[in-house]
């Protein structure tokens, strides 16, 4: 090879490389998250959004929630996963435990209307590690079709065999069902978690759960809940609120939410801490936590943005057309009767719970 010829490859290596042979620019990240209609919702609400922002693209995972998996990439060192979608309480405890990064919400992006990011997200939706993104609310749901005569309207009525015989469907975990249960026997909203503070508010949590425990099927993933109302596998069952939104709504399914005594809670998305792709994954959460992406969420399923600014842009479904307002779970009218969810409390009593609730389920 003579000199003219060395040169030419050398060009020719030299522009390759400034294509991206020295690029360090992940093609992509992983983004783990509930899925189902939620997953979708987020999938076309953000994940294509950012990819045609950034040029990043989004890898899905579905789990069913909680730390273990998390744990276990941390402890080995090898992160696969980026952001993860949690419920509040294990941000706070993935935080404490260094499994998640820190996020200053002051780096987030502003409102719309310029509003500071610190000053749009309502007031103590924000936790060290995760960034809040929407309300959800866990609620009781029951298919019209399956229920002759008087119908249920309180939490009582999910836990009245007599009145409302029939299977009942129900989270295998203690959070929720715990506050169901004295919610029903008649604990007022504002008392719940003081009386689960105490030995004996948590003995009649757990005898309230006794009286229906030899007719509840247990479910773990969140599309469990529409599919046993649908077959009629169950005659009422616990549900995440959009879930039983999108098979009203988008399947046409006589399904009827239940408001009263609904546990309204904050998602939170997070990043894995001592993932190599740090830098995209933090892009990844200012995209997702703008008011924007949070409206774009809630135009597909009935979840309210934590941002101020972002419930005026959610307006109607962007494919069914509804008004989603009636069906948001921090609406005025849905919102009346909830129990706001208390992640502190479950922070400090989520592995003793655990375990005396698997201790029961195993009687």
């Amino acid at each position: 090879m003579n000199d003219r010829q060395t040169t030419a490859v050398i060009t020719v290596l030299i522009a390759l490389c400034a294509a991206g042979c020295g690029s360090d620019e992940p093609d992509s990240i992983t983004a783990v998250s509930w899925g189902g209609s939620y997953g979708r919702a987020v999938q076309e609400g953000v994940n294509v959004p950012f990819t045609e922002s950034t040029g990043i693209r989004v890898d899905v995972e579905d789990y069913n929630g909680g730390l273990a998996q998390i744990r276990a990439q941390v402890d080995i060192g090898d992160i696969h996963w980026d952001v993860v979608d949690l419920e509040i309480s294990d941000a706070v405890r993935g935080c404490d435990e260094g499994l998640l990064e820190r996020i200053d919400v002051n780096a987030l992006e502003p409102g719309p209307d310029g509003t500071p990011a610190a000053e749009d997200f309502l007031t103590g939706s924000q936790v060290g590690c995760g960034v809040s993104t929407l309300f959800w609310s866990t609620v009781y749901a029951y298919n019209e079709n399956n229920i002759p005569g008087a119908r249920p309207t309180t939490m009582a009525d999910f836990f009245d065999l007599n009145a409302f015989p029939g299977r009942r469907g129900m989270r295998r975990v203690p959070q929720v069902n715990l506050e169901f249960a004295l919610i029903a026997d008649g604990v007022p909203l504002d008392q719940v978690y003081a009386q689960l503070d105490t030995p004996e508010g948590l003995d009649r949590a757990f005898a309230k759960l006794e009286t229906i425990k030899d007719e509840v099927i247990w479910w773990e993933a969140g599309a469990q809940p529409p599919q046993m109302l649908a077959d009629g596998e169950v005659i009422m069952t616990t549900a995440y609120n959009g879930r039983i939104f999108n098979a009203q709504v988008l399947e046409d399914q006589p399904f009827v939410i239940v408001w009263d005594g609904q546990l309204l809670d904050v998602g939170q998305i997070a990043i894995v801490a001592g993932t190599p792709r740090l830098e995209e994954a933090m892009r990844y959460v200012t995209f997702a936590s703008m008011a924007e992406s949070m409206a774009r969420i809630g135009r597909r399923i009935s979840y309210s943005p934590v941002r101020k600014s972002g419930m005026p842009l959610v307006t109607t479904h962007v494919t069914a057309g509804v008004d989603m307002e009636p069906h948001m779970p921090a609406s005025p009218a849905n919102a009346a009767r909830a129990l706001r969810y208390d992640w502190s409390w479950w922070v400090d009593h989520q592995d003793a719970m655990n375990e005396r609730f698997s201790a029961w389920l195993a009687r």
